[in-house]
This record gives C-alpha cells, structure tokens and sequence, in this order.
C-alpha cells in the first residue's frame, strides 16, 4: 500500500470523510474540504501537504495592502499559513501574454511525518483538525471582526 492510501485509512480509520484523487486526496472538515499531498522526503519518511481554498480572491490593484494584511493574519497561524496563488485566466479571448491580475487566497501547511506508525498518523490528524479550524477561524475573525478587512 502506497504512503497516500495508508494515510487515507487510517484517516477514514478515525470517521472523516475522504474522498481520493488521482494525485491525492479531499477530507471533509465540515464546510470545509481540505486536499492533501503526499511525496517521499528525502530524509526519510513522508512530507504531507495540506491546501485549504478560502475561495477569497485578490485583484492585482490591491497586492500591497492585501500584503501587510496576510503577514499581520500569518503572525496568529501556528498550523498552517495563508499565501496567494496566481489564478490562471481560462478566457480563451484573452491574448497569451496578458499578466495574471487576480490571485486566490489559500491556506497552507507541510507537515513532515518521519514514518506512518499510528503515533505519527494521530499527530497527522491533529495537525489536520488544528489546521482547518485555525486558518478558518482566522480569516472569519478579519473579514467580520470589528473592523472586517481594510483592503
């Protein structure tokens, strides 16, 4: 059994809902829906990757700002990290060599696990559940705290 389908087990194991993909796979957390990675390090063991879309999006006007706004949310984020990812402009009529003007925010995080023994795959778990509910709770505390985002 591959690294990714151990995972899997021991991840449905526990009573999530996951679902595979060809290079990976979806775990239910309740609304939210987190994709996880997994590669061979060289060190030895698995690195896991986890990729949360908050289905925010950021127009390239608004960088700077957004910017300071992310490094402030990221010094709150234990678990995991919010990044912005260019998003692909899939408009056949718009010319080749257009730059990318919007970018999706996502939450992020690598999780190094030196074997897949079950303390590892508890940890694993852990970090997954802690993952989803911070960079969630995070992002909901800037949008509709007290002053929502400034961007």
């Amino acid at each position: 059994m591959t690294e990714l389908g151990r995972i899997v087990s021991a991840l449905t194991a526990t009573g999530l809902a996951v679902e595979t993909m060809e290079d990976g796979a979806l775990v239910q957390y309740g609304e939210s829906r987190v994709a996880l990675f997994t590669e061979p390090d060289h060190r030895g063991g698995v690195l896991v990757r986890l990729h949360l879309d908050l289905d925010l999006f950021v127009e390239e006007e608004s960088l700077p700002d957004i910017l300071i706004g992310m490094n402030l949310m990221n010094q709150g984020l234990d678990y995991g990290a919010l990044i912005l990812d260019p998003v692909e402009d899939d408009d056949e009529d718009s010319p080749a060599d257009a730059p990318v003007v919007a970018f999706a925010v996502l939450g992020r995080a690598v999780l190094w696990l030196p074997d897949l023994g079950a303390a590892e795959l508890d940890r694993l778990n852990e970090h997954l559940r802690r993952f989803e509910a911070e960079v969630t709770q995070v992002v909901e505390r800037t949008l509709h705290g007290g002053k929502g985002m400034n961007a």
